[in-house]
Order: C-alpha cells, then structure tokens, then sequence
C-alpha cells in the first residue's frame, strides 16, 4: 500500500514525495505527462499518469492507496474556476468511495473557513467539504500565502528595481515556504490524527510587500522597492499574462479578501504550526537554480 501524492511534481507535492521517500515509505506520484512520471521514478517513487478531469485514471492512479495528499489544480485560465474546482473533486470522491484509501490529507488555504466572498480561496473551502460522508479520516492543511508567489518577478525585479504588488506596500500577511508545507504534509500523512483536523501553517514571520522588496535586494545586492499595482490596472494586468475572465474575477476577489484581512487563520478549533525556512533563505536557494 502506498501513500499516493497528487500534484507531485509541484513544489508542495515534490517535497512531500522527497519526505516520504526519505522516512523510507512506498510513494506512489500522481502527474499528467511521462517525463515528470520518469522523474518521480528516477528518485524512487512509484509514478502515474492521471489528469484530475480524468476519472478512469484518477481510478487507475489510486489503486493500491493506503493515503492520498489531495489538491486543487488551477491555471488561471479556467472558463468557470468553481465548477472546474467541483468537478475534480467530485472525481475525487467517486474514487475515494470505491477504493481503499482510509485517509485524506487535503491542501487547503488560510481563508477557508469562508464560504463566500473569498474568490480562489473557495476552492480551498470546497476541498475541506468534499469528502464528507465517506469513511476516512480527513485532515486539512491551511498554509499562508506561498514565497513562490513572488518568483515570476525575481528576473524583472532584478532588472529594474521595482517589485510589484497587488498589495497595500506595507501589509504584513503570512507567508511560507511551500517546500516546508511539502515536508509538514508527508508528516501528517505518517500522523494518526483525528477526524478533521485543520492545520494552519505560517513562516517565521508576517511580511509585507516592502518586507519582501527588501529580501530582493538583499539577495541582488542592489535597491529593490515595492511599487502597488494600481486597482484600475489590476484586470489588464492579469488578462496579460493569460487568465481568463472569471480567472480574473476569482483572483481580484481573492486579493481584496487578503487586504481586507479575510484571508488570515481562523485560529479556533485549528491547530498553528510555524515553519523555520525564512524569505531570504528561500530566495538564495532559488536564485541558485535560476
């Protein structure tokens, strides 16, 4: 029996894989092409081939389960961001209720707790109630707002000394380190928790956009600042880079969530974990495989 890892080529997947795998587990990783399947292979894991849309894979991926780490994949460029989000988990479900997977570790968000109001982060809240009447045992993990967020903008930032932001320049949020959100789920995989069990998992410290301008300039070694992106900019800014129009919508109103504050840990009946990876650390790391 195996722990199965959806999304295992990205950066929380990968790290939970590589944790796995070090505790000595049977890892089996779920991917959509044969040249990420290969690499999982090429580190020790077992490997399948399943798009989350695709129901008889996601069947044949799951096979042999004993534990599954369950996301929601999103690109931005989704026609209907929800309904998509519904259908993959109601794939989820129609497997989890034929197989014999006895418990699900769910990547969720900080914000979930909301039921409205929160774009994107919905689909975190959608997660967290999809798997209800199934016999298992259900824990979710609700990181803060991903260091990797911030990446597309290394080689710009670099380049011309501005960081942009849709945020208030000086908004401290939760921040992390996706790789240690990776390594803390391969734990909880390996944990025998309680039914429901939330997690809320933030960095060593809140940061605001400055705060992240400032670890740029530190790892450039020249003058980075953060610059807001103004609101009447923010829809042809995203539709630039690809998203569609309700991926639009869903990521605006995920934003002014955050800057209203709706997106922060509830805090009650949830348990607060801190990480050790600091922005800085993760940055000099990155820029090393850049």
């Amino acid at each position: 029996m195996a722990h199965i890892i959806l999304g295992a080529s990205g950066r929380v997947g990968s790290a939970a894989v590589d944790k796995l795998l070090e505790r000595g587990e049977v890892v089996k990783g779920v991917v959509r092409n044969e040249e990420k399947a290969e690499g999982l292979k090429s580190r020790g894991a077992e490997a399948a081939i399943a798009d989350a849309h695709n129901l008889p894979a996601l069947k044949v991926a799951m096979r042999d389960g004993e534990t599954l780490f369950a996301l929601t994949p999103e690109t931005g460029q989704e026609e209907n961001v929800l309904a998509d989000t519904n259908d993959i988990l109601t794939n989820y479900h129609t497997v989890l209720a034929a197989s014999g997977i006895r418990k699900v570790v769910g990547l969720s968000s900080m914000g979930a707790q909301h039921s409205e109001g929160t774009g994107n982060l919905l689909m975190s809240y959608m997660l967290e109630h999809a798997f209800e009447g199934l016999d298992l045992t259900r824990v979710f993990i609700r990181p803060a707002y991903y260091f990797s967020n911030w990446l597309g903008y290394l080689e710009s930032a670099e380049e011309s000394g501005v960081l942009p932001t849709f945020f208030p320049v000086g908004l401290k949020i939760p921040m992390i380190c996706p790789g240690d959100v990776g390594q803390f789920a391969a734990e909880v995989l390996l944990h025998n928790d309680r039914d429901l069990t939330i997690y809320e998992l933030s960095g060593p410290a809140s940061l605001s956009s400055a705060d992240v301008a400032k670890a740029f300039s530190e790892v450039f070694n020249k003058e980075i600042k953060a610059r807001q992106i103004p609101r009447d900019q923010w829809e042809q800014t995203l539709r630039s880079i690809g998203f569609s129009a309700d991926g639009i919508r869903n990521f605006i109103e995920m934003t002014e969530a955050v800057i209203n504050g709706k997106s922060g840990p509830e805090g009650k009946g949830t348990v607060s974990v801190q990480a050790d990876t600091t922005l800085r650390e993760y940055l000099e790391t990155e820029v090393k495989r850049v």
